[in-house]
């Protein structure tokens, strides 16, 4: 049990450099997922603020749902999160 245990971090870096604590991510009824929010959520697991199940509780996420925002991430940057230009970023 204690070798899953991770010390809860009281901030981490969010994506625009500053600061985010838990206090600053997105409310949990949130509808509107605009990029920002997103790379707020991804930033707060990576950091250890919040743990992917509760990410995924918290914003009725599925797993796939978060893996892919953090995929578009890692492949191409924050634009990657546009819903907008879904096709042009993922090359489908």
């Amino acid at each position: 049990m204690t070798e899953n245990y991770r010390p809860r971090v009281r901030y981490v870096i969010g994506p625009d450099g500053s600061p985010l604590t838990v206090a600053d991510l997105p409310p949990r009824d949130t509808k509107r997922w605009v990029i920002r929010r997103k790379a707020e959520v991804v930033a707060a697991v990576r950091g250890g603020l919040i743990s992917l199940e509760e990410a995924c509780e918290r914003y009725t996420l599925t797993v796939d749902e978060f893996l892919s925002w953090q995929r578009s991430i890692d492949k191409h940057g924050l634009p990657g999160l546009r819903a907008t230009r879904v096709q042009e970023y993922r090359g489908s």
